[in-house]
């Protein structure tokens, strides 16, 4: 499933910077700029691609509970005091700890898939394929997970996927939207400060709502960075158990990280895919 997801975030952009090229290039064409992004972007795939992806958002939320339900089971945690016993209880804690994640989630189904579907018209397909970039982040999110599950954080292969993660993230999904806007003020020969009040103020509205919880992730991988390559994390190798650690394996009151990794308790940046 990630691999078709990378897959799809270099296929959308790539296709369109091909065509552009292309049609910019060939010698019996010459077009201009203007005429090549205007038919590149034009691509039945764009909008039914989106509706491909809306059932990975629902089943997401499924599948980050279980992953939550399944850790308050593993041995230690079962006898928790605070750990949840029922699952309805346990939703409710999950939905409390994961509210963010699930609110993202709920938001790309009910908003973000009616809009780029039905509401645009067809229209901004440059800049719906530029969104798609987002997911380029999603690998060595999923890596820097499955190395943490592992009890990987002290090998090199953690640093440099961290280091890419930080890169990565940073790129696609908080400089995306400035340069949304720098995009659009080229195309309308506007200042790049004058387009925020040039621009509908919904879609000033709509940028704002889904950078905010990117930042906010952001600054927990930051946190996470620093302390991994300060040496202050869980990076280092494993200590061998001691007699003490195994007659107490594990704090009973301790509960699991979250299901989506990003957590502002969490030494290391435990992130999965969103």
């Amino acid at each position: 499933m990630l691999t078709i997801l990378a897959a799809g975030s270099v296929f959308f952009p790539g296709l369109f910077l091909l065509s552009k090229q292309c049609l910019k290039s060939i010698p019996a064409l010459r077009w201009s700029e203007g005429d090549a992004v205007i038919v590149s972007a034009r691509h039945w795939l764009t909008s039914t691609y989106i509706m491909f992806a809306v059932p990975y958002f629902v089943y997401d939320i499924y599948a980050m509970f279980m992953c939550y339900w399944y850790k308050l089971r593993v041995k230690g945690h079962e006898e928790a005091s605070a750990a949840p016993q029922h699952m309805r209880s346990a939703v409710r804690s999950y939905l409390r700890r994961e509210f963010l994640m699930v609110l993202h989630h709920v938001v790309m189904v009910t908003v973000c898939f009616p809009v780029s579907v039905f509401w645009r018209q067809g229209k901004g397909d440059y800049f719906q394929g530029i969104m798609f970039m987002a997911e380029l982040s999603t690998p060595s999110v999923c890596l820097g997970k499955i190395l943490i599950q592992y009890k990987q954080q002290h090998t090199l292969l953690h640093k440099v996927n961290g280091a890419l993660m930080l890169v990565t993230f940073f790129i696609f999904r908080v400089l995306l939207f400035p340069y949304l806007y720098y995009v659009y003020g080229r195309y309308a020969s506007i200042p790049f400060l004058m387009v925020p009040f040039t621009v509908p103020w919904h879609c000033n509205l709509g940028a704002a709502l889904l950078m905010a919880p990117q930042l906010y992730w952001f600054s927990l991988i930051c946190r996470g960075a620093l302390r991994l390559f300060t040496g202050t994390s869980r990076s280092q190798r494993p200590r061998p158990p001691t007699a003490d650690t195994k007659e107490h394996p594990t704090d009973g009151n301790a509960l699991p990280q979250p299901a989506n990794g990003y957590s502002t308790r969490s030494t290391e940046p435990e992130l999965t895919t969103h």
